[in-house]
């Protein structure tokens, strides 16, 4: 049992759970590391600390100054609880389409919020240009930044890296994760491929992001539609992405996350996020692909309960065209089996 002084003190050292349902029905150790056991309910929280702490460390940020993010919500939910742990303030930007539970538990750990119209980034009242522009105005303003600060990727390759190779005892073979600003694909596949080079780390990408196409065929183009995954996808090449090393990246859709979301619920106990969703259906996939034998880690970047008015929310996947009539898992998987010419391979 660990004991601390503050909730930053509890950041990290989340547990595996292995997923028995699809590990049977694949044959491979499926694994969930739990990330919604930080004290802010998500992955961002390593990133918000290690930003916070390399700011301060550099002078960047001092006492007595406020943080600013551009946020989808979880960042801005970590670096509210960072902020007041250590003793800052924080001011949270963020797109007013997002789940409000997210904007509440910004409110709950005392940030300042102030929210604007969903753009694209090409926009300049884009959440992140709008985070940007108050800091620069104010020399007690601190702006995270956290698509180009590469202190996000640096918690990982530090911490979620180290933690995984040790729980899996060596015996991971593939890695999968989502990306939305980069930092936990980047930082993760850094430090485990250091250690085993032949380990495939896998991209999982969601309609209305670019970094698929980026990776198959060298431009930013975005998959039709869009995804109700929120601050997943990024359609711009991030200092933190750049780092990333990646194996192969499949591209799949909401609605393979609905199936997967209520499969995992009935049979495991297991409420998923959507991004978490979005990870163990390129777990899966990853398994299709790979055959039996394998142990594969994913990430459950939050708590589920913060995709309760989307993902779980049937008149809004209905307004979104999304069936309930969910497809079943043994047909998903071997769809997934018959996949191969849409996944994209590195060399």
């Amino acid at each position: 049992m660990r004991t601390g002084s503050r909730p930053t003190d509890l950041i990290g050292q989340t547990d595996l759970l292995r997923i028995n349902s699809l590990s049977q029905l694949t044959g491979c150790d499926i694994f969930l590391k739990c990330e919604f056991q930080n004290p802010g309910g998500s992955i961002k929280d390593r990133a918000a600390l290690q930003m916070v702490q390399d700011a301060v460390s550099s002078g960047a940020l001092e006492r007595g100054m406020t943080i600013v993010e551009g946020t989808a919500g979880n960042t801005g939910i970590g670096l509210a609880l960072v902020a007041k742990s250590l003793g800052f303030n924080m001011l949270a930007v963020m797109p007013n389409d997002q789940a409000p539970e997210k904007e509440r538990m910004i409110a709950l750990h005392g940030a300042e919020l102030r929210t604007v119209n969903p753009v694209p980034f090409r926009d300049e009242n884009h959440f992140y240009h709008t985070a940007r522009k108050m800091a620069e105005q104010r020399s007690d303003f601190w702006w995270a930044n956290q698509f180009e600060n590469t202190s996000n990727a640096r918690a990982h390759e530090l911490q979620t890296g180290p933690e995984i190779w040790e729980q899996t005892k060596g015996a991971i073979d593939i890695l999968v994760s989502v990306a939305g600003t980069g930092g936990t694909i980047a930082g993760n596949s850094r430090f485990l491929k250091q250690q085993k080079s032949d380990l495939q780390v896998w991209l999982t990408d969601p309609d209305g992001s670019g970094l698929y196409s980026y990776l198959r065929n060298g431009e930013f183009v975005a998959a039709a539609g869009g995804s109700m995954t929120e601050g997943i996808g990024i359609m711009r090449l991030v200092e933190n992405f750049k780092q990333a090393k990646v194996d192969a990246a499949v591209n799949l859709p909401d609605q393979d996350l609905l199936a997967l979301s209520r499969y995992v619920r009935d049979r495991d106990g297991i409420v998923l996020g959507s991004s978490s969703a979005l990870n163990v259906a390129g777990a899966l996939c990853a398994a299709a692909q790979s055959g039996p034998g394998k142990t594969i880690v994913t990430f459950a970047c939050d708590l589920g309960e913060r995709s309760s008015s989307k993902l779980y929310n049937p008149e809004y996947l209905r307004n979104r065209g999304l069936s309930m009539a969910l497809e079943p898992i043994t047909e998903l998987f071997a769809r997934y089996k018959d996949a191969g010419d849409s996944i994209w391979w590195n060399g």
